[in-house]
Parts: C-alpha cells; sequence; structure tokens
C-alpha cells in the first residue's frame, strides 16, 4: 500500500475535517472525504478506515445528544501545529484569516476574540494547524494550548510586547517565533533597526510586510517544527501529491505504521528514492531511517 493519489477534492475534504472544532463538523467532512476517496485495490484500507470512523463518530454524536451534552470538543492536535500569541489588537486574527480557511473576526476592539480559533495554512502539498489564542491579558486566554504546541508565534507590533509575552508563556517548551506585524507601516529605515534589535537579542523572528513573508513565516514554521515529509507511490506512478509528516529520524516501518496499524507486517520490501537513498530506487529494510522529502514504495506480501 502506498499512495492513494488523493484528488483536490478529497484533499479539500480532509482540510475541512482537520480544521473543524466540532463532531458534527467532521462528520460532514468524513461524508465528503468518503464521497471523493478513490474507488481502486490499493485505497481499500484507505476507504475500509474511513467508514469505520464515520460511524464511530455518528454513533459518539447520536449517544450525546441522547444525553443532552454539547458535542462540541477540544482542539485536536496536528502534527504541524503552531499557537499564535500575543497581547490585543495585534492582528492575530488578522494573521490567522491571511494564513488559513479560518474566518476570525476582526475588529479594532479590544479582546475581539473570546475562544481559540483554528485553520489550517496550506504549505508544500500538506497544512499546517494554526490556532489562534485570545490575548495574552485576557480571561479567555488559554496557557494550556501555548504549553502544548510545537511552535509559538509571538506576535507583535511593538518590541515592548515581547517581554510582556514572555512572561505569560515561560513554562512553554515550543520553538518559538517573533512575528513583527509592520501595521504602523515603518520605512526601510526603521525596519533596519528593528531587524538589529531583534538579531542582537538572538531571536528568531521575520517581520510581516507583504505576501512574500507570509510565504516566508509558514516555511519557518515548518524547519522549526522538526518534522519531516515523507512521500509515497505506487509502482510505475508518480509520487502521492501530499506527504506524510513524521518525527525526525522516523523509519521505513514508523511510516507503514502511520498508513495503517499492522501494515508494516505485511510489508514484502520497500524502495526509496531521495536524501536518505544511496541511489533512485534502493530497496531497504523497515528499520532504514528516513530524511525530509524522501519517497518510499512498499510491495506487500
Amino acid at each position: 500500500m502506498a499512495s492513494t493519489n488523493q484528488s483536490p477534492a478529497y484533499q479539500k475534504a480532509q482540510g475541512k475535517f482537520l480544521s473543524a472544532s466540532t463532531d458534527d463538523e467532521r462528520l460532514e467532512a468524513l461524508e465528503e472525504m468518503i464521497k471523493e476517496c478513490p474507488k481502486h485495490k490499493s485505497s481499500e484500507n484507505m476507504l475500509a478506515n474511513l467508514k469505520t470512523r464515520y460511524k464511530k463518530l455518528k454513533e459518539k454524536i447520536q449517544r450525546i445528544k441522547k444525553s443532552g451534552k454539547s458535542s462540541r470538543t477540544g482542539i485536536k492536535k496536528e502534527d504541524l501545529q503552531a499557537v499564535i500569541v500575543g497581547v490585543t489588537n495585534t492582528g492575530k486574527s488578522s494573521l490567522l484569516s491571511a494564513l488559513t480557511n479560518a474566518n476570525p473576526k476582526i475588529a479594532e476592539t479590544k479582546f475581539t476574540t473570546t475562544a481559540p480559533i483554528t485553520g489550517m495554512a496550506p504549505y508544500s502539498g500538506t497544512y499546517i494547524q494554526l490556532i489562534e489564542n485570545p490575548a495574552i491579558e485576557s480571561e479567555y486566554y488559554d496557557k494550556g494550548l501555548t504549553n502544548t504546541t510545537d511552535t509559538i508565534l509571538i506576535l507583535v507590533d511593538d518590541l515592548e510586547q515581547i517581554k510582556k509575552v514572555e512572561k505569560k508563556i515561560d513554562k512553554a517548551s515550543g520553538k518559538r517565533i517573533i512575528v513583527f506585524n509592520n501595521k504602523n507601516d515603518f520605512d526601510e529605515s526603521g525596519i533596519r533597526k528593528i531587524e538589529a534589535t531583534l538579531k542582537s537579542r538572538k531571536y528568531d523572528f521575520i517581520i510581516l510586510s507583504n505576501k512574500e513573508s507570509l510565504e516566508k513565516l509558514k516555511n519557518k514554521i515548518f524547519q522549526n517544527s522538526g518534522k519531516i515529509r515523507i512521500f509515497t507511490k505506487e509502482p510505475n506512478c508518480e509520487k502521492s501529491p501530499r506527504p506524510i509528516i513524521m518525527k525526525p529520524n522516523s523509519t521505513v516501518g514508523d511510516v507503514a505504521e502511520k498508513i495503517l496499524k499492522g501494515f508494516s507486517k505485511k510489508v514484502k520490501t520497500s524502495k526509496i528514492w531521495g536524501p536518505s537513498s544511496k541511489f533512485a530506487g534502493q530497496q531497504v529494510g523497515l528499520k532504514h531511517k528516513l530524511k525530509d522529502l524522501d519517497v518510499v514504495e512498499f510491495k506487500t506480501r
């Protein structure tokens, strides 16, 4: 089993599922994923898994409705996640809207965001889960989200705000990126001064000024995550359009298990292309360690 060559329609439905905040929204997205799932032999296990998830989720929703409780659940952490934090009115909602499919309420009034908002940012054939946390000085701020995320985007429009935010996130372990929002339209001289200050303090940072800087930010988020992208392919076919996100030093066997639990036991041979291979199409074992942008092909027993 390898790539199922998902269509753009399937990937769109999958994006809806990943960004869903309620079980009802996830159920609707799963219906679309089942409808758009490729109908060929190599995708049979994938389709069966989708149908099982759909059935279990539908049963869960029905149980909750009978009990009279809300179906809203906590935010499910995805393979790539970053949380936007900052003081009120620094542009957190605008940044989330610019990078993702989310449509947060944007206003000049203070503390507009009263609950974490999730969106999915497309990046290199996959998605980054971005979460806007309410302002750190707000009663709605969720410190648990910040403490458990992979990457923290400290959004500021004034350098003095950095220390104020850092005091609030002292227990967070994720990599930090200072995102300076140039909403006050500093000229080139002003930007150079800001860059010099951030460099002198040895911050990992980016200054938002145009669409190009938004793309650079997404790339920086991925690099800070430490994750690797692994593509799969079927014999005599192109690689899958969307990579599987794995932890560093993951093996071929780890990829097989992420595709489907127990699948590694069915693998007869595996071949790889890319940075960790000695030559294209090298045959390797399940314990072979992979690198970012490797391509894996499985042949089952």
